[in-house]
């Protein structure tokens, strides 16, 4: 995958830096794995927002996506390589034996006609989801379950992927992007492979109407306001405003957030890393 530098015909594309879409197979989604989106534009039952600076945006629909790769012990064949309006990754079509099509995560270097497997004795090659008990040591995973039978909790987004490290009992080491190692059931299923479409990080959009259309509303600074709308509004010319923090006076530097009594907890071995140890 590659992206591409536009020529600044307009002020629009001089900045740009697109996508090149080389990957993609086709532009036609399956019909039957469709469905409608329900979109709230941030807001909840009650009418109020939420969640600030979404709204608007082209219609999508969605593509049921099987995380849980749970038809053990059935090839499938890869049919297309797909775009996905609702994540930054592309996503592949598998027909399986007996005619069931499934979209998948599609990993890097996945190609049209490539056999996938899943399920315990499964070679680990790209695309194959395998028990982490059955993966070798070093190998690059994605889509990884946090207990058995949820689903692919990790490592869905574009070009991401986590390391398997060693085992011990019946729980396995995985580093993960964020340079966090953690302790994850060795019977809980994980993909082969890095994510697709890993130069996402390299897009530009080039003007504020492309983030419109992908349902992203303006953001302003908090010490642009006034007193009423932030705590760090107001004052004469450029005032900092104090400690930055959100609208509900919840700092934004060196105060952890993670909970201490999370159940979780016991299950990480070396934090990520950060300047604010969260």
């Amino acid at each position: 995958m590659a992206v591409k530098r536009l020529k600044p015909t307009t002020p629009g594309q001089r900045f740009r830096i697109a996508n090149s879409f080389t990957e993609l197979t086709t532009d036609t989604p399956e019909k039957s794995l469709l469905v409608p989106i329900h979109r709230t534009g941030g807001r909840n039952n009650q009418g109020r927002t939420t969640m600030h600076y979404r709204g608007g945006g082209h219609k999508r629909r969605y593509r049921i996506i099987d995380f849980k790769r749970n038809n053990f012990g059935v090839a499938g064949e890869i049919k297309t390589v797909e775009y996905d309006p609702n994540r930054t990754c592309w996503i592949s079509l598998v027909e399986f034996e007996g005619g069931e099509k499934r979209y998948i995560i599609a990993p890097n270097g996945i190609k049209v006609g490539q056999k996938i497997n899943q399920g315990s004795g499964s070679t680990p090659d790209v695309g194959n989801a395998l028990p982490l008990s059955e993966i070798p040591f070093g190998s690059l995973i994605h889509n990884i379950e946090l207990q058995p039978g949820q689903g692919g909790k990790i490592c869905r987004s574009a070009g991401s992927y986590a390391q398997l490290q060693g085992r011990e009992g019946s729980y396995a080491s995985v580093k993960l992007p964020s340079g966090e190692s953690r302790r994850v059931l060795v019977n809980c299923m994980a993909t082969i492979g890095s994510v697709s479409n890993h130069d996402h990080s390299l897009e530009n959009k080039g003007k504020a109407g492309r983030s419109r259309w992908l349902g992203i509303r303006p953001h302003n600074r908090p010490s642009a306001r006034n007193p009423v709308d932030h705590p760090m509004g107001g004052g004469e010319g450029r005032n900092k405003g104090g400690q930055p923090r959100s609208r509900n006076l919840i700092y934004s530097q060196g105060q952890k957030t993670r909970s201490p009594k999370k159940a979780s907890n016991k299950m990480i071995i070396e934090r990520r890393k950060s300047i604010r140890n969260k």
